[in-house]
């Protein structure tokens, strides 16, 4: 894989299926398989959004103020403009973590360290840095608790960014209950995840009015459409959807679990509290495992590109009963 390939790519690997992109079952990609219902016939196109409905309820649900949180067009935009933001000459990133931070840290021109998080997670930070940690983890979904960790960044006076992308998955604490007392704290969340909604673009940075006053100077005034804030405020009201998430999820996951711990193929399966397993393979390369797929139309994710991660790495994320046991049919009859 290329260094920061996001893998993911369902129409490429339908033409190598010989099927459509419909088809294909996508354990690569760690979208929640649930997703709202939204009716888009009211929703005018003939103006420019305005943006004060959705922050105001995207505020309410994370417990903040209005003008405590941005609005991105995505969490990857939302990471490219924090980056650019920053002036910390350089940027600590526990690893392994979406390759996106890496990429745009050194983009702007930061020098990068790293931290192996499965072996080195006390390692130090240096004073003033950037400090960029993801949780629930990627690609294995751990969630930590950072109260030890606050305490260390702080002392060294680090400017710290905490992605939440996948924290509604697991209901862990947040880090913006630090907000009100660490003034170089940001906490991003992709709405993107749990939302089922990787076509609608919608991701959001949390800090304090200060630093979301500095930050929304630097941003143009229009980045998300009048669909993808009536899709998201929609969403965050349907409180029928969450439930019925939650507890679809912890049922396939637990299935996909089972398929996963009852099978040779696999040396490793990764402790998850997020929608997703990281697994090492016992005897074979992720392209390899991957080319038994194609068959079956069924997608995951090569981990090998990660930082610390090899090339017996693979993400498995959870889907559909259903789409599972098409899984369980395959790793039987072809591995």
């Amino acid at each position: 894989m290329s260094t920061y390939a996001h893998g993911g790519d369902v129409n490429a690997f339908a033409a190598q299926c010989a099927c459509t992109a419909e088809e294909v079952i996508d354990l690569s990609s760690n979208i929640n398989f649930i997703t709202p219902r939204v009716d888009f016939s009211g929703v005018s196109l003939n103006a420019y959004p305005s943006y004060e409905k959705l922050t105001e309820t995207l505020a309410s649900h994370y417990s903040a103020h209005s003008d405590e949180l941005e609005l991105f067009n995505g969490g990857s935009s939302a990471i490219f403009a924090l980056l650019r933001f920053f002036d910390n000459p350089t940027c600590t990133i526990y690893s392994p973590a979406y390759l996106e931070y890496k990429k745009a840290s050194l983009l702007h021109g930061k020098k990068v360290l790293l931290i192996n998080r499965f072996e080195a997670m006390d390692a130090e930070v240096e004073e003033n840095s950037l400090v960029i940690f993801v949780n629930p983890s990627t690609p294995d979904g751990h969630y930590y608790e950072i109260e030890t960790l606050m305490e260390k960044w702080r002392a060294k006076n680090c400017t710290i960014l905490i992605d939440e992308s996948f924290l509604e998955f697991c209901g862990g604490e947040s880090a913006t209950r630090y907000l009100p007392t660490y003034d170089k704290l940001y906490v991003l969340k992709s709405q993107t995840k749990f939302y089922g909604c990787a076509g609608v673009r919608v991701g959001i940075v949390l800090s304090s009015r200060e630093n979301i006053r500095a930050l929304r100077e630097k941003e143009p005034l229009w980045k998300i459409s009048a669909l993808d804030s009536h899709f998201l405020i929609t969403a965050l009201n349907d409180e029928a959807f969450r439930t019925r998430s939650h507890a679809l999820n912890d049922e396939a996951k637990r299935y996909l679990k089972t398929i996963l711990d009852n099978s040779l193929i696999f040396e490793r399966v990764y402790e998850s509290d997020a929608n997703f397993f990281l697994v090492r393979l016992a005897h074979m390369t992720a392209r390899e495992f991957q080319e038994k797929l194609i068959p079956y139309s069924i997608m995951v994710r090569d981990c090998s590109n990660f930082d610390f991660l090899d090339e017996r790495t693979v993400r498995i994320a959870v889907k559909s009963i259903s789409e599972l046991k098409r899984f369980e049919i395959a790793i039987v009859e072809k591995i």
